[in-house]
C-alpha cells in the first residue's frame, strides 16, 4: 500500500518510523495499525525485535501485515 503526503498528496517514502514527503520536504510519524480492527498497535520492543500487539482482541500482529497510516 503506497501512502501520500496529507498535505500536498504526493507519494511518501518510509524512512523507519517516518515518512517524509521529497515535495514539499516534510516528515511525518507513522501510525501502525491492526490490519483487522483499523486501530493502533502497541509496539513491543525488546532485544531488537520489534513486534505489534492488538489490545482490541486481536492478539500479536505479524509485521507483514501491519498497516501503517499517516
Amino acid at each position: 500500500m503506497s501512502l501520500n503526503c496529507p498535505v500536498c498528496q504526493q507519494p511518501v517514502t518510509q524512512t523507519g518510523n517516518e515518512a517524509h514527503c521529497a515535495s514539499c520536504n516534510r516528515n511525518f510519524p507513522l501510525i501502525a495499525c491492526c490490519p483487522d480492527c483499523h486501530k493502533p498497535l502497541e509496539v513491543l520492543k525488546a532485544c531488537g525485535a520489534v513486534d505489534y500487539f492488538c489490545q482490541h482482541g486481536h492478539g500479536l500482529i505479524s509485521k507483514k501485515r501491519v498497516e501503517f497510516t499517516l
